[in-house]
């Protein structure tokens, strides 16, 4: 009785894994392409007249308020940490309403200039359709955390055409365990997110075909990715920052509109802080012939340090989306940007394509702490992508250890300054 009361358990599990794998392949896929032909036609408008980037991104973060406010019944969207928040509390739910409100509010923001991405969205829209699954009669009732990690690696799947990428997200990311049956959903998840994007869409987010690299870049990938954990902890600290002073705004219209404006102006000075900005790393990388000069060197620059900071206004206004597109937007532009300059200065012949693919991957890891899944993306983002996997693997986790010791280093400082302003404070 136990033997089949296990095994009906299993074939539930399965059943539930193949629903959710198909229905967040369909999530996923509608949501990448419906965003990526409405952000290049917007973008198009932005180029012809550059008063538009002001005035999107508050059109298109008043529309999430709005669709929050009234919509939503005024319900707030929290990320990622929503998905932690069930997964850590059995009775917490994540409500299905949240499969809507991140696919609307993720669409709207990207589409308007808001400098973030789709990933995140996805994500948590995803994991909400796991766990409406799992409250189906039938459906392996038992099963909520395998169900959630299981849209999750199906929506990751579908977005960079990588299985391997989605499974180790779901269980690298998001369920932050390894199990028999975490693996088992998250394994027959991906695999119609695989079988669409392979006879469907398989091409690659980035146009290009790495051919080689040398092993004489070595320790220049290892700065890179030092240089990468670095950023990883400015990004972070950034979106933290802003958000806390955003949230001590009290009036939403000036917390929209402030923050709106800002990202607005920064699209204005660069074109390419425009939504997820993976378009500006193709404009990039097509460079590659192009000599050292200030005119190429101080955009380029400008973006490294600005699109972090757009990202993190973008969040605090009230966009939807995370760090995942502006982690590898800003690691790739790092690589080129590292590139050029030691091509220059130091006679080197760096391959810009091999640079911002490993400034992606590494800063990505550093990022949301997970070397494994950005170590696979990054070799699915580009045609040929496996041929870097030795430089990328070295680079993701130099850059993951960076960012934890910068991050406990931080950590502890702050603490011992607030130790001794306490100590100042009692005496």
């Amino acid at each position: 009785m136990k033997k089949k009361t296990i095994r009906r358990s299993y074939y539930g599990l399965i059943t539930g894994a193949i629903i959710v794998g198909s229905l967040a392949t369909l999530l996923g896929y509608s949501l990448k392409k419906i965003t990526e032909f409405f952000e290049e036609h917007f973008l198009e408008q932005v180029y012809m007249w550059p008063w538009l980037s002001f005035v999107l991104p508050s059109v298109g973060i008043t529309m999430i308020y709005f669709t929050r406010k009234y919509l939503f019944k005024g319900k707030k969207n929290k990320g990622i940490a929503e998905i932690f928040h069930t997964l850590d509390n059995r009775r917490d739910e994540l409500p299905f309403y949240k499969v809507p409100s991140h696919y609307i509010n993720g669409f709207l923001t990207v589409i308007t200039g808001g400098s973030t991405g789709i990933e995140v969205s996805t994500v948590v829209a995803t994991a909400a359709l796991g766990a409406s699954a799992r409250r189906k009669e039938g459906v392996a009732n038992i099963y909520k955390p395998e169900l959630v990690c299981a849209g999750v690696a199906a929506g990751i799947t579908v977005l960079f055409g990588s299985p391997l990428a989605g499974l180790l997200f779901g269980i690298e990311v998001i369920s932050r365990k390894v199990t028999r049956t975490m693996l088992l959903s998250c394994g027959i998840a991906v695999i119609p997110a695989w079988l669409f994007v392979y006879f469907f869409d398989s091409s690659k987010l980035f146009d290009f075909s790495v051919s080689l690299w040398n092993t004489e870049a070595v320790p220049f990938v290892i700065l890179l990715s030092i240089l990468a954990g670095i950023a990883a902890v400015y990004f972070t600290k950034s979106v933290i920052f802003v958000k806390e002073r955003f949230s001590a705004i009290k009036s939403d219209f000036i917390r929209v509109n402030f923050g709106a404006i800002l990202v607005g102006a920064g699209i204005f000075l660069f074109p390419a802080l425009y939504g997820d900005s993976y378009h500006a790393v193709s404009e990039w990388i097509a460079h590659d012939y192009m000599t050292f000069s200030l005119g190429f060197m101080l955009p380029l620059l400008g973006i490294v340090l600005l699109k972090p900071l757009a990202a993190s206004l973008t969040l605090g206004a009230g966009g939807d989306g995370g760090v995942f597109a502006p982690s590898l937007v800003t690691g790739a532009l790092l690589g080129i940007l590292l590139a050029v300059c030691c091509n220059h200065y130091f006679q080197t012949d760096l391959i810009l394509l091999n640079f911002a693919l490993i400034g992606a991957g590494a800063m990505l890891s550093a990022a949301i702490h997970a070397p494994l899944t950005a170590l696979f993306l990054t070799c699915a983002l580009a045609g040929g992508g496996f041929n870097l996997f030795i430089p990328v693997l070295i680079g993701v986790f130099i850059a993951r250890y960076v960012s934890g010791y910068l991050c406990q280093y931080t950590v502890y400082t702050y603490r011992r300054k607030k130790d001794g302003i306490l100590f100042n404070l009692r005496s």
